[in-house]
Order: C-alpha cells, then sequence, then structure tokens
C-alpha cells in the first residue's frame, strides 16, 4: 500500500526552507481595534484644536472645530459596533476625550466671547460648565455602562458643546446681525450654560439618532430625514447647527414636562436596549437585556429554628 503523499508545510506548519508562516489577518485585526480610537483621538485633535483658536482670536473656526469633533465623536461608537471592537478601554478613553473637547474647549470659546472683558469672577460659569460636563460623563459610564440605548439619560455632552461653540458662527449671519444683535447675549448666554449644565446632570431623557434602514418604510423615511438634515448642515452650516441643537435641547425638555404634566410614563425603558425593527436579527432579538428586579431584601425569610431531636439530646 503506497504511502499518501505528505502536503506542503507552508499551509499547515513551519516550513524550514520557507521560514515563519505570514499571518496577515492578524495585522488586519489589530488594524481595526485601533481603528475606533483612532476616530476617538481625532476628535482630541480638534478639540485642542479649537482652544488654540480660541486663544488667537479664531472664534468662528474654533467653533467649527469642535462640531468637527462632534462627527467624529458620533462615529466612533459605531464603528466600534459594526467591527466589534468595542472595549472597556475605548469607552473610558472616549469619556476622557469628551471631557475637553465638549468641556473645556466651548468654555474657552465663551470665556473669550464674553467672559474676557467682564468682571473677575464671570469665569466661574466656564468652570461650571466643564463640572457639568465631567459629572454628567461619569455618570453616563457608571448607569448606562458608557453606551446609550435608545435614550441619553440627560442631555448629552456632545451637543451642550456644540450648542455653545456654533453660538459664534450663527451670529455672523445676516438674519442675527438685522433682528437678534440688540439682544442681551452675555447675559442669555450665562444663563443658557447655567441651563445647559443643569440638563446634563439631569434624568431627561434625550433622543439618539435614529438607525438608517431600508427594509421598511420607517427605516426608509428615517434614511430620508437624516439625509435632508446632512443636506442642510453642508448646504447652510452656520444657520442649521446652532439653530437644530437648541430645538433639540427644547424638544426633550418640553417634552418631559408634559409627559409629567399628563402623568404619563414612557412607553419603553429608556435604559433598555431596544434596537428598531428593521435592524435587529433573530440572534439578537433573542438575546436582548432584561432587567430584573429582585425584591427579596424587602421581605426576608424568618429564620427557622432547628427542631431537637433524641439523638442530639443524647
Amino acid at each position: 500500500m503506497t504511502p499518501r503523499p505528505r502536503r506542503e508545510e507552508g499551509l499547515h506548519g513551519p516550513d524550514p526552507e520557507r521560514g515563519p508562516v505570514r499571518r496577515p489577518r492578524a495585522n488586519l485585526q489589530r488594524g481595526i481595534i485601533i481603528l475606533p480610537s483612532a476616530f476617538t483621538l481625532g476628535n482630541l485633535f480638534f478639540g485642542i484644536y479649537a482652544i488654540v483658536a480660541a486663544t488667537r482670536g479664531d472664534l468662528e473656526w474654533a467653533g467649527w472645530f469642535i462640531v468637527f469633533a462632534g462627527v467624529l465623536d458620533m462615529l466612533d461608537g459605531r464603528v466600534a459596533r459594526f467591527t466589534r471592537t468595542g472595549s472597556r478601554f475605548g469607552a473610558e478613553l472616549d469619556s476622557l476625550v469628551d471631557a475637553i473637547s465638549f468641556g473645556v474647549a466651548p468654555g474657552m470659546i465663551m470665556y473669550q466671547i464674553f467672559f474676557a472683558d467682564a468682571e473677575s469672577w464671570s469665569w466661574t460659569l466656564s468652570y461650571v460648565f466643564v463640572v457639568a460636563v465631567v459629572v454628567r460623563l461619569a455618570r453616563f459610564n457608571v448607569e448606562q455602562g458608557g453606551e446609550a440605548k435608545r435614550h441619553f439619560l440627560g442631555l448629552p455632552s456632545p451637543a451642550a458643546g456644540m450648542t455653545l461653540a456654533s453660538w459664534y458662527p450663527f451670529s455672523q449671519t445676516p438674519l442675527f446681525q438685522r433682528y437678534l444683535i440688540d439682544l442681551p447675549w452675555q447675559q442669555i448666554m450665562a444663563v443658557g450654560m447655567v441651563l445647559i449644565g443643569v440638563l446634563m446632570v439631569s434624568h431627561v431623557p434625550y433622543a439618539k439618532v435614529p438607525r438608517i434602514g431600508f427594509r421598511s418604510w420607517k427605516g426608509r423615511l428615517t434614511t430620508a430625514w437624516i439625509a435632508t438634515l446632512v443636506v442642510l448642515a453642508v448646504t447652510v452650516p452656520r444657520y442649521y447647527f446652532f439653530t437644530a441643537l437648541v430645538l433639540y435641547i427644547v424638544w426633550g425638555l418640553l417634552k418631559t414636562v408634559l409627559l409629567g404634566l399628563l402623568d404619563r410614563l414612557p412607553e419603553r425603558d429608556p435604559l433598555l436596549d431596544d434596537p428598531e425593527d428593521d435592524e435587529e436579527d433573530d440572534a439578537y432579538a433573542h438575546s436582548r437585556d432584561i432587567r430584573a428586579l429582585d425584591y427579596s431584601h424587602l421581605n426576608p425569610e424568618p429564620r427557622r429554628s432547628r427542631r431537637r431531636t433524641p439523638e442530639n439530646d443524647s
């Protein structure tokens, strides 16, 4: 019986003549893992650049750099979920970067615009805003695990930072110069910074950006709506960003107030992970999170006394 010819070692094992086998897939996997962090570090780059631009007096570009940072912040989480490379390290890195890009940088812009020539203690408004951002990010990591489900619990820090940063580009529009320039903007923005800080540390639910999809009419309408907003953001950015972000803040607050007045509860728990119907699959549907409530500590069982037996008496 003739022996079966041996396969080449290069495919299934080391070959002393050819050397070690290369594994390009491992390098590819390493590159995929680094990709979300690259978006996060790009977010940090624009946050630092915004601070530098603000100190140089280029306040409009400082505001746009915060907007660029917000776009990268939205993409890094989606890239991590798409490539399944999310990690605790990425969540902590994202929070530290957000504290700079959406806390320190917008606070610096507001200081340069309104409070640099004001009274000596007016800079504390920027400090209050940064404190609210840091507390909001720390609570977000603890309560929502670094990832929001259907709603954010409290105003998200990117929306808060971009709202303040996009005010100056909006103030350079003809509409603002004609109709709104005479308003007391220093007092308005001072109160607005405090109010935004309170909303960040509150329990007011704010909706996430909905997922796009083409499997249902709801997904198609959502996709068309998001595409329209993107077109507006590209064509009229000075008008769009500040107006849209203010409406987002006001809508979340009014919705909560109206639901409270009507004494209604939300239709679903905002902390539960309940994805869109056109985006979930069967495997995910069977593994969705269910928050179990344990009330056993409220009614502990009484301690039972051991019965004495004759054997123990003896």
